[in-house]
């Protein structure tokens, strides 16, 4: 069955193809098609359940052994229950974004994207090799650039995806280092195989600094938050799919899953659960002065996202459990809102609350979805949310340190929840009857099916929590503390402490429902404020770069290909002095024995030929001393023992001297000649060059740092690879890619000039 997973999670890049041809055949039929896919998965997902009672399984498949990275797969409780929540929601995604998209022109398009962002999610989530989580890492961040800028002639729909891709890419890039230092550290480059690593080890505080930096852009931490609102440029679908249940959980996932091997220290403690915090403040701040709901539901997945890595930044089994309780809630119900969202969107064709009302006369599935999603998101019971919140406050209660600050902090972000969730439930379905406009009607079964059972799923769960924490929750934590632990949830423990903080987080954000125009008047009256908010200084700096590089573009590619040399050829010389010079010694060791004349008179000619191109008035005849350097060196190749270079040589010679004197006839008469000046700093530049090219030959000549493979290739040339031409095997077979890139580059510019050409024609 994990076999079985993995080839059809390799499935969904190749179907990418058939996703246009299949919207042809099906049409509006094929979202059903599609679903059937992340549906097999699921249901994989699901079969393997029993089996990780008993411990994780393993799979590996050679890829690059050489250098020790495999595919390496890993199913245990952590990795099959978020392989649960991408696929599971991914089905109702699939079915949702038909409807929703139904008619737009690039809607095969959109499904290409989808399934590419899918396979990289799962690919993450169950990749044992850090490299190979770093490759699904990348890939999701590019995809979900397709995704966010799918409306790419919306300006900005492209921006908020460039923002995303730059923030998310940054942590990419810092990820990858964290991750190689890791596994330096750990001599390991599967986790499954790796030990703790103490923080006494002094690559430990780089270590964890990279690594969590990558995981905060993603999980949009404080300060690296301000990408996710501006991401609900996306539809709708993506919003739910990405920006609630997965991408942005990737950076949750990654804390968990190396929290066994990088946590449980002081500085795990401080920066995880100081990030968690503060973004959680952050979020509340930006919520309540929202209108449009995908904005209150943005921030909201700020703050959510905040509590999730507090909790994995406290390193107790308690904080563990709750998180991954809150995980699935956190996935449902704002997975189900965030779609009841499009649904009003795509009806009403506004998104601003404050102009909502009157909707459940109209699309009643849609509000009972959104009732039950806001029951969840509040923590009432007998929904899983009421346990989840009672689990929250029960880990922040007893938090090893800075509890208080948490505690008020997280009370705070929890309120503001249940505000976010009487806003959406009561402002767009409340009202009479006679309000409503004739044009809104009820949604197709496709469109309120998803927001439905992602509902319904919160309490379902509620009522079999047990069966959930002893199946799903209790195999994940035992991965996250690397040790076995029976989860019993229950949705009753008596009027306690916690369920006081509970009754009181209901009424405080009642109390904020009601303030809500305040809020909203006193967020346009700080709106100057926002010239000083991260995203401003974003965009300020973005702007500042764009005008930087375009002023260093137009200094440095001004046109003129003489100081385009010019430049490569200083750079070069410059970095030869500084880096041979001080910290090398040259060895100046010529042995000259054995010259022939025939060779004496080789170097003669080109020595003549070099001083008439420098000498000479005439083109042609300048062209002509080219022609003979060229062929020259071509001669001096064959003379000691390479005939394919010479010959190669040869071709090339005749080439460049045709090309030569085709374009040169062209060129208009000179006007006027380079002055005294001119001439001599040319002069030195060419000297200087020749000097720093015989220098390197001649260092290259004195170092071996490796023994001679010449050897190699000579013994093995003819024996494995049949071939008595050594150079000819070696460019063939031992270096085919090499060859094969070549070879790709001459076809894409000969594709090029043969394109110029027939372009010129067409204007002639």
């Amino acid at each position: 069955m994990q076999m079985f997973s993995i080839y059809l999670m390799l499935i969904f890049f190749l179907l990418t193809p058939l996703v246009s041809p299949l919207f042809k055949f099906f049409k509006e039929k094929a979202n059903w098609v599609l679903a059937v896919f992340p549906a097999l998965f699921f249901i994989s997902m699901m079969m393997m359940i029993p089996t990780i009672q008993y411990g994780p399984k393993i799979i590996s498949l050679q890829w690059v052994p050489s250098i020790g990275v495999n595919l390496d797969f890993v199913f245990d409780g952590l990795s099959i229950l978020f392989a649960l929540l991408v696929s599971g929601i991914g089905i109702l995604i699939f079915i949702y974004a038909g409807s929703y998209l139904k008619n737009h022109p690039l809607i095969s398009r959109f499904y290409v994207f989808l399934f590419i962002f899918m396979a990289s999610m799962l690919g993450l989530v169950l990749s044992d090799n850090i490299i190979l989580l770093f490759i699904f890492w990348e890939a999701t961040s590019i995809s979900s650039y397709l995704l966010i800028g799918f409306d790419h002639e919306n300006p900005e729909a492209r921006k908020a995806a460039l923002k995303a891709l730059l923030i998310t890419g940054l942590g990419g890039l810092s990820l990858m280092a964290g991750l190689i230092l890791l596994g330096s550290i750990t001599g390991s480059y599967t986790i499954s195989g790796m030990n703790p690593v103490t923080a006494n080890s002094p690559l430990y505080g780089l270590t964890l600094f990279l690594i969590l930096l990558g995981a905060f852009t993603k999980s949009a931490q404080f300060p690296f938050h301000f990408w996710l609102p501006g991401a609900m440029k996306a539809p709708t679908p993506v919003s739910a799919y990405l920006h609630s249940a997965t991408m942005v959980k990737a950076g949750v996932f990654l804390l968990m899953r190396l929290n066994p091997i990088l946590g449980g220290t002081a500085d795990w403690h401080l920066w995880v659960t100081l990030a968690g915090t503060t973004t959680m403040l952050t979020g509340s701040v930006l919520t309540l002065g929202q209108k449009d709901m995908k904005g209150l539901l943005a921030s909201t997945t700020i703050i959510a996202l905040g509590i999730l890595v507090t909790l994995i930044g406290l390193s107790t089994s308690l904080a563990a459990k709750a998180a991954l309780v809150f995980l699935l809630v956190h996935s449902l119900y704002k997975g189900s809102l965030f779609l009841v969202v499009g649904i009003i969107d795509h009806e009403t064709g506004t998104r601003d609350i404050t102009k909502l009302h009157s909707l459940t006369w109209v699309l009643p599935f849609s509000a009972f979805s959104a009732v039950l999603a806001a029951f969840s998101m509040s923590g009432f019971p007998p929904l899983l949310g009421f346990i989840s919140k009672e689990l929250l406050y029960e880990a922040k209660i007893q938090a090893p340190s800075a509890g208080e600050i948490i505690l008020i902090t997280g009370f705070l972000a929890n309120a503001v929840n249940v505000t976010v969730a009487a806003l959406i439930a009561i402002k767009p379905f409340l009202g009479r009857k006679k309000k409503i406009s004739h044009h809104i009607h009820e949604v197709p079964f496709s469109l309120w099916l998803a927001p439905f059972l992602m509902a319904v799923a919160g309490l379902l769960f509620g009522f079999f929590s047990d069966s959930l924490g002893r199946l799903i929750i209790s195999p994940a934590l035992a991965v996250i503390h690397a040790e076995p632990t029976v989860v019993k949830l229950k949705m009753w423990h008596g009027v306690n402490e916690v369920f006081l903080l509970s009754v009181i987080t209901v009424l405080t954000g009642i109390i904020f429902y009601f303030l809500y125009p305040q809020f909203i008047r006193m967020a346009g009256k700080l709106s100057r404020l926002r010239r000083f908010s991260i995203s401003t200084i974003y965009e300020r700096f973005l702007t500042g770069f764009q005008k930087f590089s375009y002023r260093v573009t137009v200094f440095l590619q001004n046109g003129r290909l003489r100081y385009y040399l010019m430049s490569v050829l200083i750079a070069m010389i410059l970095l030869v002095l500084l880096f041979i010079f001080p910290f090398s010694e040259i060895e100046w060791k010529l042995e000259i024995t054995d010259i022939y004349f025939f060779d004496l008179a080789l170097v003669v000619l080109i020595l003549i030929a070099a001083a008439l191109v420098l000498f000479t008035s005439s083109r042609l005849t300048a062209i002509v001393a080219l022609g003979i350097i060229g062929y020259g060196v071509a001669l001096i190749y064959a003379l000691y023992g390479a005939p394919d270079l010479a010959i190669t040589q040869l071709l090339i010679e005749t080439l460049i001297v045709i090309l030569f004197a085709l374009v040169i006839f062209r060129l208009p008469n000179f006007r006027s000649f380079s002055g005294k000046l001119t001439r001599w700093r040319d002069a030195f530049i060419a000297l200087a060059s020749g000097a720093v090219v015989t220098i390197l030959t001649l260092k290259a000549g004195s170092l071996q740092f490796h023994p001679n493979i010449s050897g190699y290739f000579l013994e093995k040339s003819y024996r494995e690879a049949y071939g008595k031409n050594v150079v000819n095997v070696i460019l063939v077979d031992f270096r085919a890619l090499d060859t094969l890139g070549e070879i790709t580059v001459l076809t894409v510019a000969a594709i090029g000039v043969f394109a110029l050409l027939k372009l010129k024609r067409k204007q002639k």
